[in-house]
């Protein structure tokens, strides 16, 4: 549907069109018949503004209809204004009609009231709306449009609305007189009301005062009737007891409460209230009636106890907690706890598992001891306390007591086991109400059970664990045929070993040890376990202001077995067996033991960290064992660097001897200078193979940093022993060449050192070679080269001297 400015638009059009053009009238009427719904707003709304214009309505009409209507004043201005007028009264209608919508919804329904209280009122769709429905007023054109039928509609429902304004209007105004009227009553009644509701109030604090006045005078009564009922009853009873205690004067017992079975908990109250009045009587005149109510009370006492024991063997739990609440006030109620633990341990303890049946049956009689007993804490507590005190300690006695002087191996194992076993079942006893302090109550009755065997502990274990390492080391001695040499102590040793470190030369006879170590994994990996046991059991049976020391004790046996019996004396026995430099085909087999003992420090230390660290963290015992551990590392590492240092003298020696054999004075002046093929010599081949097997041994020693230093250290002694090797040979031409070739397959040989400063070592050796050969004229300008440049002028010189030609060519001048 169009908006309203095409609404106006239209309307503007058609009207000046009428106005001013009256023979284009009738066309204007032809295309009015076939337009939209639009053109019935225009009509519609000229009929609207005409009348309200005061000008006649069939006037309005003949004009309109005939197409013969001109304006009276002859000009435009009332269409101008005809669009403005339209919406301003639609407005108004709106406004009219959706305040009646809010006071009456149901006028929506009303006959010719074609809006929904819903929407917003837009006036333009109204008026289309209203078009639309009204016959001939339709946009399908032709004939059927009827305009004069259009424009009665429009004036009959502009009178419809008028009536239903007029009608509305009234009613808005009646509702509003009786909106008034009832505010009027209503503002009238809330004042009566204020006025009753404070002649209430006055009543209610006269109700208050009269029912706290009479609530004093009912306390004040009550006091005083209490005052005199209590004697009374207390009479009363006494009158009782009386009665009870001239029976038991008389010596015969007629009343029901003490013949009849049944009225046993009302004959157990008078009993033991008599028995305590019959303390209080002198001895000599009621000794008698003492001695029956004293008989008396015993019997009623043992038949409550019969009882109750009777009704846990049915199960009865209500007949329990009635017997034991008669009981509570009995000297025997002590003994009827004890009957009751003594009868729930029947049958409880069956298997072989002392500690899974106690904490099962301690789970049980935790939840049933609450429903019978008033204080259930402290009979579970004395059942848990019967349960360590005879049967755990039986149970703990029976295991430690059969192997503590034959096996102490298996006696501190089982104490191990026992101890963490009852620990554990206390841990689960802490989840029961035990009293206020249940965890010194249970670590006391776990410290009376091992009190006699944890006292002397430490004392078993270390001694244990010293046979055992002893054991260990000497059936591992005894598998090689081994007599393990002493190790001396004392000033002479320590001489031997101060000499041996200022001068590393062997102080004694090389013992051949035929390629054995002695050193073995399987026999520290034993050693490590057994420690590893003993921390372990350390720390579960130490108390803990002795758990720093003991640990400390534990691993002053693994430094002396591991470290000193077994590790250090394979140190000994290596350096012992190193033979001296200059052997002819030596077995170097201190390498190998390098090797192992690297293993062995490792895994030393992995147990000190794991095992020991955390017992000692926090106590002055680590600063302790740090420190003797840093000790016993160092010497050893003081031997390992001795060892290294004398077997790589004897590597070096080795090749001395490879030198010396192979290499001949003619390999660098040969007679027939013509007939030499250009190759390295035999003894250059046989030290790089010699060489070669070296390297791979160290690197398979050794691991780190290691490698590189000792490989360095081989590297720079190596380099000088060639380099002193070529000083001892005058080299011809060819032999020159022969000296660079070997000199070359060296520095191949060096490269599997991979150490920069042995490569470079070997690079100026080559360079130096290369002056063997080189023309005079050209020996300075080679002097002066890159790699040779930083070399002293005594070494070139030296190796210029070399030549046989160094005379004859006068090389010497090149150097003054």
């Amino acid at each position: 549907m169009a908006g309203s400015g095409g609404v106006t638009s239209q309307i503007s059009c058609r009207v000046q069109a009428l106005w001013n053009d009256k023979p284009r009238a009738q066309l204007q009427i032809k295309s009015f018949r076939a337009s939209s719904s639009q053109t019935c707003s225009t009509v519609f709304a000229s009929s609207l503004i005409i009348s309200k214009l005061d000008v006649p309505t069939h006037h309005v009409k003949g004009s309109v209809l005939n197409n013969k209507y001109v304006s009276p004043r002859g000009d435009g201005v009332i269409v101008n204004a005809v669009l403005l007028i339209i919406i301003k009264l639609l407005n108004a209608f709106k406004m009219r009609c959706e305040h009646l919508l809010k006071e009456q919804p149901a006028v929506a329904h009303c006959k010719g009231f074609f809006f929904c209280g819903q929407e917003p009122f837009v006036a333009d769709e109204y008026i289309e709306r209203l078009a639309w429905r009204t016959p001939g007023g339709g946009s399908r054109g032709g004939e059927a449009f009827d305009p004069k039928r259009l424009l009665e509609e429009f004036v009959n429902h502009i009178q419809e609305l008028q009536v239903m304004d007029e009608r509305i209007q009234r009613k808005v105004e009646k509702l509003e007189q009786q909106c008034q009227k009832e505010a009027k009553e209503f503002a009238k009644k809330v004042q009566e009301l204020q006025k009753s509701n404070q002649v209430a109030f006055q009543h209610f604090q006269e109700l208050d005062e009269h029912i706290s006045y009479v609530a004093t005078k009912v306390c004040h009564l009550g006091d005083q009737l209490e005052g005199v009922n209590t004697p009374r009853q207390r009479a009363v009873e006494a009158q009782k007891l009386m009665k009870y205690f001239n029976e038991f004067l008389d010596g015969e017992l007629k009343s029901d409460v003490f013949t009849n079975s049944e009225k046993i908990k009302e004959a157990a109250d008078i009993i033991q209230k008599l028995h305590l009045i019959a303390q209080e009587l002198p001895f000599d005149r009621f000794s008698e009636v003492k001695s029956k109510i004293a008989s008396k009370y015993h019997d009623l006492e043992c038949q409550l106890i019969q009882e109750f024991t009777s009704a846990q063997r049915r199960g009865e739990i209500s007949r329990m907690r009635e017997v034991a609440a008669v009981l509570l006030h009995f000297k025997g109620y002590s003994h009827c706890v004890d009957v009751y633990i003594k009868q729930c341990q029947e049958g409880a303890f069956l298997r072989n598992d002392v500690f899974e049946d106690a904490a099962i049956l301690c789970q049980r009689v935790n939840k049933q001891v609450g429903e019978i007993f008033s204080n259930p804490e402290t009979v579970l507590a004395k059942l848990i306390q019967n349960i360590f005190e005879v049967k755990l300690q039986s149970y703990v006695k029976d295991q430690l007591e059969e192997h503590r002087k034959s096996d102490a191996e298996q006696y501190l194992k089982n104490l191990y086991d026992l101890y963490t076993r009852t620990t554990n079942l206390s841990s689960k006893l802490m989840e029961f109400n035990l009293g206020t302090d249940k965890q010194t109550f249970l670590s006391k009755l776990i410290k009376a059970i091992f009190i006699s065997y944890l006292e002397n502990y430490i004392e078993v274990e270390i001694g244990y664990l010293k046979s055992r390492s002893a054991m260990i080391l000497q059936r591992y001695y005894d598998s090689k045929n081994h007599q393990k040499r002493s190790i001396g102590t004392g000033g002479i040793q320590d001489l031997k070993e101060r000499l041996r470190q200022r001068t590393n030369l062997p102080l004694g006879p090389s013992i051949d040890t035929h390629g054995e170590t002695f050193l073995s994994q399987d026999v520290v990996v034993n050693l490590l376990q057994e420690t590893k046991q003993a921390f372990e059991r350390c720390h579960r049976l130490s108390d803990p202001s002795d758990l720093p020391k003991n640990a400390f004790r534990i691993f002053s046996m693994l430094v002396e077995f591991l470290c000193t019996e077994h590790i250090d004396y394979a140190l000994e026995t290596g350096l012992a067996g190193i033979p001296s430099s200059d052997s002819k085909n030596a077995n170097l087999y201190f390498l190998d033991v390098v090797h192992q003992a690297n293993t062995i420090f490792h895994l030393f230390d992995k147990q000190f960290n794991d095992h020991l660290m955390p017992l000692i963290s926090s106590s002055p015992k680590l600063s302790e064992c740090l420190q003797k551990k840093k000790d016993i590392i160092e010497q050893m590492e003081v031997k390992l660097d001795i060892g290294i240092d004398r077997t790589l003298n004897c590597m070096i020696g080795q090749m001395k001897h490879i030198l010396a054999a192979e290499q001949k004075k003619t390999d660098f002046k040969p007679e027939d200078e013509n007939n030499v093929l250009i190759q390295y010599t035999n003894a250059c081949v046989k030290v790089c193979g010699y060489v070669r097997k070296q390297v791979e041994k160290i690197r398979n020693s050794m691991d780190g940093k290691n490698v590189d230093t000792v490989l360095m250290e081989l590297g720079v002694r190596f380099h000088r022993l060639i380099y002193e090797h070529l000083q001892q040979y005058s080299y011809s031409c060819m032999g020159g060449m022969l000296a660079i070739c070997d000199v070359a397959e060296y520095r191949k040989c060096a490269k599997d050192f991979k150490i920069a400063l042995v490569l470079q070592l070997f690079d100026t050796l080559h360079a130096l070679c290369n002056l063997l050969v080189v023309a005079p004229d050209n020996l300075k300008q080679v002097c002066s080269g890159e790699q040779l440049a930083n070399l002293d002028k005594n070494i070139l010189h030296s190796f210029v001297q070399l030549r046989v030609d160094y005379r004859s060519a006068r090389l010497a001048r090149h150097f003054s």
